[in-house]
């Protein structure tokens, strides 16, 4: 390993499996301290009997690394706070925030119940906003003091909040959200010494295992594709001090691919000078459709 994260302290929110986990193993092996936060819940958000945070502690600390646990409820102000608390008492400082806490209630639109929206859009949504909020005042506060860090914040977000997906309209919009919510980071903590960028990663884990269950590593190159750990080092590299002038982004990853996605930007405009009548508002956008690129397929109509 280069030791690209030695001396940083790194905070992963939903760091008990899956991609947290992996993104955990993949800071300690480059030399950082971590904090692995797992509440510890179903697939759905119920509560678990588990402690995943600790065994993960258990693998890092097994191989020579420093990490500590951390069980609390990120998407509640004393969570989120406690959450950096422990990074700041434990190992004194705190240098990049990987948020990927998240869990999973699909259902149609007309099937949704107002509790599996508020539930998936608090993980997602409330459980990226509390964290960052309570990092970012630490980090205001470094600067104010005179010591502007080299701050790094991931976010995840999901091909779902790209394009939407079929069943997940709660799951699209909080991933969405996300998205939003870098953008806005990056141009307020920039001068704070903070970088913000999220990922839109596809991996095998407990919220895609049905998705990607045939998927397995190819025989010629025993490259498996769909591993959570191929999406790590792109996490690790935006969370250390080489992503430097590196933020406001938002990356697509899976295996050995990366994409820097390009968002919302002004296509074919129709001008006009004066208030325009109904049927001539839709003769322009049907010229503009026209002249436009096809939006992507939401994910479940192809």
């Amino acid at each position: 390993m280069s030791g690209i994260c030695t001396g940083r302290v790194v905070v992963v929110t939903g760091a008990g499996r899956g991609l947290g986990r992996a993104h955990a193993l993949a800071f300690a092996a480059e030399g950082a301290r971590v904090v692995v936060n797992d509440l510890g819940v179903g697939l759905d958000g119920t509560p678990g009997s588990d402690s995943p945070a600790d065994g993960v502690v258990d693998e890092i600390r097994a191989v020579g690394g420093h990490a500590v646990a951390h069980a609390g409820d990120i998407a509640t102000t004393e969570g989120a706070a406690s959450l950096i608390r422990v990074a700041l008492e434990t190992y004194g400082r705190l240098d990049t925030l990987v948020n990927n806490a998240g869990f999973l209630r699909d259902r149609m639109l007309v099937n949704l119940d107002e509790s599996d929206w508020d539930a998936v859009v608090r993980v997602h949504l409330k459980g990226h906003f509390l964290p960052l909020r309570h990092a970012a005042a630490h980090w205001r506060q470094e600067t104010r003091a005179g010591r502007t860090p080299e701050a790094r914040v991931v976010n995840t977000s999901s091909g779902a909040g790209l394009l939407g997906s079929v069943g997940q309209g709660n799951y699209s919009a909080a991933k969405a959200g996300i998205l939003a919510l870098t953008l806005v980071a990056a141009a307020e903590l920039g001068r704070y010494g903070v970088q913000v960028n999220a990922i839109a990663p596809a991996a095998r884990t407990r919220m895609t295992q049905e998705t990607f269950a045939q998927t397995m590593a190819a025989p010629e190159t025993g490259f498996d594709a769909m591993a959570p750990e191929n999406v790590s080092p792109l996490v690790v590299w935006l969370g250390s001090a080489a992503s430097a002038g590196v933020t406001g982004r938002v990356f697509e990853t899976e295996g050995g691919r990366i994409t820097l996605m390009e968002g919302w930007r002004p296509g074919p405009t129709a001008a006009g000078e004066q208030r325009r009548r109904p049927e001539e508002a839709g003769d322009a956008v049907r010229h503009l459709m026209k002249e436009a690129q096809p939006p992507g397929a939401v994910y479940g109509t192809r």
